[in-house]
């Protein structure tokens, strides 16, 4: 079992992959079966796929932070709030409230549960092109 600081450790290096959109890290994090869920459409994702879902993330969406970090530990895992802000490519800039529950075992993170408001997922999700 992780102890407190290898799993703040681990949320650290998770969080911190994802606004440097370093996908290879971030998914070192994950447990090679991991599922990973998000509220706004009821669907478990493997890793794999969820590296897929970033990777538009990270090209549609710059200058990631997640703003405001929360983090709770507790034994097997992790709950972090955040505000994750980006700039989409239009130049709008973004604000999605999230919560993200984590089990960890062996110091990965064996399954997500993330939670956002849908309307601010709409305008994370929005296609649009360069800025004229």
């Amino acid at each position: 079992m992780s102890n407190e600081a290898e799993i703040r450790a681990l949320a650290d290096k998770f969080f911190g992959a994802g606004e440097a959109g370093d996908i290879d890290a971030l998914q070192s994090c994950y447990a090679p079966d991991a599922v990973i869920w998000h509220n706004t459409d009821g669907i478990e994702q493997t890793r794999e796929d969820n590296a897929q879902t970033l990777r538009g993330f990270v090209r549609r969406i710059q200058n990631r932070d997640y703003g405001n970090r929360r983090l709770h530990v507790f034994p097997g895992g992790f709950v972090q709030m955040h505000d994750l802000k980006g700039t989409r490519a239009d130049g709008v800039n973004l604000t999605l409230p999230a919560c993200v529950v984590c089990q960890v075992k062996d110091g990965v993170i064996t399954r997500l549960d993330e939670f956002f408001d849908s309307a601010h997922v709409a305008l994370f999700r929005a296609e649009v092109g360069p800025k004229a």
